[in-house]
């Protein structure tokens, strides 16, 4: 769960962008130049690495796709054109994006990336054939597989929305236990991928391997679900994680007695949502997810992100300041208008702004008004848990720098005790990050470097822990 507007030098680890769910990044258009553009092209924008692969056939129309690996996004379309013979225009217009510049040295596009009334300077070098092989992810599963795969659809039927995902069920007769898995938050697909990393992937190849079968989904608005992502909140998710139990525990060959939901992150508030309601999961497993109060959430990420940048004390005082005054217009203002009004001039944008910066602060500002951001600040964890009698193993990394393991996992073990449950587990992993990746800092630009997708000690844990509460 990487949450909205991550500022001062917390936002730096995000790059510029400084979004709320790593926004997909705009490109623009591409122009002609003496000798043909087609080829790779990469460069980066802080942290943000991106490649423009451009076609430049001689007399053809030119096209062009963008990958941004860590932000998940591979093969956006691009406009490309040539307004001059050594100029060079990329254009996203969806994003409101776009680079203008010229060729260099015949290898080099040398120019400025623009967004959000922001310009900065961005050069994309030509690659050499064959250099851009995709990074190493060696638990992605691959065939032959023990086990049977199948694509399936469900309905959310009160939401009138449905869902399309992957169940994977072991071979024999069973029953069989089996797992529903929820992702974090921002639109995910099934398998959860994040950076060519697919940790959903990974989770049910392991579980079914093990005699678990595992049904794992695409978001609403996302792949070939229905709905709308835009719109949707954790309440909406925990709804869809209802409607995924029920189909699974129809299916032939399980087990519906044991039946389970995993949530990561965000997916985890939706979990324990709908644990706390009739015909619940029988157990619960949470991966990184909140326990705090989700106001208060937010401001410990902020704080978390600054102090791994470098963030003086006084400039995470500062950064501390601020996001409070914006949880609290955003909490105290349920009109969007008057919200946004209050929140312009703390963004650098009240009075006489000029057109770019009042452009970058609604950018920022459209998701603080947003239904999920507005959810999650109300989200008290506290108040959910207690109804929550099933058995619980909540996981959590030492190097997550979103969802803090100490302090969350206390808050969830407290809440699910207050209630009377006593079959909780909670435990803090060694130097695995919000991915349960082993990570070296936990900082969100390391998670695409990290070859490895998902901790083998994690995964056993998982499966140990479900197969003692599932009868397996």
């Amino acid at each position: 769960m990487v949450l909205p507007l991550l500022i001062n030098a917390a936002r730096q680890a995000l790059g510029w962008l400084g979004g709320a769910a790593l926004l997909a990044l705009p490109f623009g258009a591409c122009a002609q130049a003496p000798a043909s553009l087609t080829g790779d092209w990469t460069g980066a924008l802080g942290p943000l690495s991106l490649t423009a692969h451009l076609a430049d056939p001689a007399g053809g129309p030119r096209t062009a796709t963008l990958d941004v690996p860590m932000q998940n996004a591979q093969g956006l379309p691009v406009q490309f054109t040539a307004p001059t013979a050594d100029s060079v225009y990329l254009r996203l217009p969806q994003a409101k994006a776009y680079f203008a510049g010229r060729r260099a040295a015949g290898q080099q596009l040398v120019g400025e990336w623009h967004q959000s009334g922001q310009a900065l300077p961005l050069t994309l070098a030509r690659a050499a054939a064959g250099s851009l092989a995709g990074p190493r992810r060696p638990q992605s599963p691959k065939p032959p597989f023990p086990y049977q795969s199948a694509d399936v659809t469900f309905t959310n039927a009160p939401a009138g929305v449905v869902l399309a995902g992957t169940l994977t069920t072991p071979a024999g007769p069973g029953p069989f236990p089996a797992v529903v898995l929820l992702t974090g938050s921002g639109p995910e697909d099934r398998n959860e991928t994040l950076f060519g990393h697919q940790p959903f992937g990974v989770l049910a190849d392991y579980l079914s391997r093990r005699g678990i079968a595992v049904l794992r989904f695409d978001d609403r608005g996302v792949g070939q679900s229905g709905g709308s992502q835009a719109t949707s909140t954790s309440a909406d998710y925990a709804a869809d994680a209802r409607a995924a139990l029920a189909f699974v525990r129809a299916r032939p060959g399980i087990a519906p007695a044991h039946v389970g939901l995993l949530g990561h992150s965000e997916g985890g508030t939706a979990a324990i949502a709908a644990a706390g309601q009739p015909q619940g999961p029988n157990f619960l497993v949470l991966l990184a997810a909140p326990g705090l109060p989700g106001n208060e959430l937010i401001v410990q990420q902020v704080l978390a992100l600054g102090k791994l940048g470098g963030a003086t004390p006084a400039q995470l005082q500062s950064a501390e300041k601020m996001q409070r005054q914006l949880i609290t217009i955003v909490a105290q203002t349920p009109d969007d208008a008057q919200a946004r009004a209050k929140l312009r001039p703390l963004l650098g944008a009240g009075g006489a702004a000029s057109p770019g910066a009042l452009a970058q602060a609604d950018g920022k500002i459209n998701v603080l008004l947003s239904p999920a951001y507005r959810h999650l600040l109300a989200d008290r964890p506290a108040q959910t848990l207690p109804r929550v009698h099933c058995p619980v193993l909540a996981l959590g990394g030492t190097k997550d720098v979103q969802v803090a393991a100490g302090p969350n996992l206390a808050a969830i073990a407290q809440g699910l005790k207050a209630g009377g449950n006593r079959d909780v587990t909670t435990q803090a992993l060694p130097s695995l990050n919000h991915l349960f990746q082993t990570a070296p800092t936990g900082a969100i630009g390391e998670y695409g470097t990290i070859e490895e997708t998902f901790a083998p000690s994690a995964l056993q844990i998982i499966g140990d822990w479900v197969a003692a509460h599932a009868g397996r």
